[in-house]
């Protein structure tokens, strides 16, 4: 039987804080276990190297320029190993969309690192795992701040400040997280221009919407260590507020949030770049994140997932499968 080995990452999403952290104030990420990428190496005989994906499958020497991250990694890996003529099949399984803010490049490079030490029966601490991640990261995005990757190998909040190292956060919260693609790419570098002219021509107005969304990002850390749910509900509206006066939103994301609050969230808001992407809203039991998930989808949503944030509960896997 041939040899093989997995590894296993997850989603994230910028709970609050995305925007205002690129002018010194916290962030908060929230790892997302029940949204996948799973990465499965299996032995070839001969030194073929196969990859499977959603994006190509075949001989790795072959593949675009869009899993030039991914082939940069499997080089330096392999020749760190002194295994770059090994032979192998690594399939990649993603429930992550693309260019939707939720970490789909770093969950990748976590998965794909931890299948390779557990295939060549090395021992991978925590520090070696953010360090080769970095290694992709860095093809892929230029400069990254780390937090993608950190969130995608946590099981916990993630606090970020720029130029500071991500930490964990206490974490004690009931309730449910639901997760909507607006089914329309994220325009980040847009996104972050808007933020930047209306800090040039509004400076005033500018730094209190960002020094209000810094506070509220404090709250946040407050209300998740004390299962403050409904206060978080209040916080996420008041960040979505800011957002929309930041002008980062989008008349889609503003409708599907206006959807989860008519049918029982607790507080919603775009979450990543912006102008696009994904919305975010809380709610307090499997049976309002029911009835928020099917709402969302009847309005158009591209795709919906649950996450329990405390119950030992699974979101259905079926349900999170991204098509």
């Amino acid at each position: 039987m041939p040899i093989s080995a997995t590894g296993t990452s997850h989603a994230k999403i910028i709970l609050i804080g995305e925007h205002s952290v690129v002018y010194h104030q916290p962030a908060i990420a929230l790892p997302l276990p029940a949204v996948k990428t799973t990465v499965t190496i299996t032995e070839r005989s001969g030194n073929q190297q196969w990859l499977i994906s959603r994006y190509f499958s075949g001989n790795r020497s072959d593949a675009p320029i869009q899993l030039n991250g991914i082939n940069h990694l499997l080089d330096v890996l392999l020749t760190r190993f002194n295994h770059s003529q090994a032979g192998f099949t690594l399939e990649i399984r993603s429930q992550l969309p693309a260019e939707r803010g939720m970490g789909s490049s770093a969950a990748t490079a976590v998965a794909i690192i931890r299948a390779l030490y557990d295939y060549f029966k090395l021992p991978l601490t925590h520090e070696q795992l953010l360090l080769d991640a970095d290694i992709s990261e860095h093809i892929i995005h230029g400069n990254p701040s780390g937090l993608d990757v950190a969130t995608a190998s946590a099981s916990a909040p993630v606090w970020f400040v720029t130029g500071d190292t991500p930490t964990s956060l206490p974490f004690h919260l009931d309730g449910y997280m639901i997760i909507a693609d607006s089914g329309i790419y994220g325009q980040t570098g847009s996104a972050v221009a808007n933020v930047a002219k209306t800090l040039s021509h509004h400076p005033r107005r500018g730094k209190h919407l960002i020094e209000e969304l810094g506070e509220l990002t404090k709250d946040a850390k407050d209300a998740l260590g004390h299962n403050a749910i409904q206060k978080l509900g209040t916080i996420l509206d008041a960040a979505q507020v800011q957002l929309k006066a930041l002008g980062v939103s989008h008349p889609t994301l503003d409708k599907l949030i206006r959807i989860a609050k008519a049918n029982g969230a607790l507080g919603a808001k775009l979450t990543g770049g912006g102008m696009g992407g994904c919305m975010i809203c809380l709610v307090e039991n499997v049976n309002v994140a029911k009835r928020v998930k099917q709402a969302l989808i009847d309005a158009g949503a591209a795709a919906t997932w649950v996450q329990p944030l405390l119950s030992e509960e699974l979101a259905d896997e079926t349900d999170n499968v991204t098509r």
